[in-house]
């Protein structure tokens, strides 16, 4: 198990929970996305659409905190047996994922402002309007919505491929790094 022992240096705690905590609310919203869409007009699906948008706002936040602390914590070096192909791609993998996790979220709060409905995060905290209503910009942002979340779940997809590439199959200490239960 070549970079795999003890010694593969891991990202700080912080990093660690900020990280598993986004991907359990991104898995949450992706479900509850798919579901709310399908949904009949009624009071179910304006509960689902409020959760979705108090928990994107939460994404936002996390994945703005998420680049506070990477920007004053680096993350951990490579172990040696990453191919030079994957050092040259997993940054750009990984900045793409950062900027989907802002994108989306603020897509959706122009949408909701552009629909002319006020998010009030977890139902206390009116966020302001970014935009007027305009039913025409609403359907564009619908639309780049729509987009963002199907390139975020491919993207989403191809990041746990290589993560299990990594852990099962060159057993390099990758998942190591990140894991919720490395000390």
């Amino acid at each position: 198990m070549p970079g795999a022992d003890a010694s593969t240096p891991v990202y700080t705690r912080v990093a660690r929970i900020l990280h598993w905590l986004t991907a359990l609310a991104v898995l949450g919203l992706i479900g509850l996305g798919l579901w709310m869409v399908g949904l009949p007009i009624g009071l179910t699906k304006l509960y689902a659409f409020a959760w979705h948008k108090w928990i994107g706002l939460s994404v936002l936040t996390l994945t703005l905190l998420r680049w506070i602390w990477r920007a004053l914590h680096p993350p951990p070096v490579l172990p040696k047996a990453v191919t030079a192909w994957e050092r040259t791609l997993a940054p750009w993998a990984h900045v793409l994922l950062l900027v989907l996790l802002i994108a989306l979220p603020v897509s959706g709060w122009l949408m909701s402002s552009a629909g002319g409905v006020q998010v009030i995060w977890f139902g206390y905290v009116p966020m302001p309007d970014l935009v007027p209503r305009d039913p025409s910009l609403f359907e564009t942002l619908r639309t780049l919505h729509h987009w963002l979340a199907w390139t975020l779940i491919a993207v989403l997809v191809l990041h746990v491929a290589a993560v299990v590439r990594h852990d099962l199959v060159r057993r390099d200490g990758i998942f190591r790094r990140m894991s919720p239960f490395t000390r």
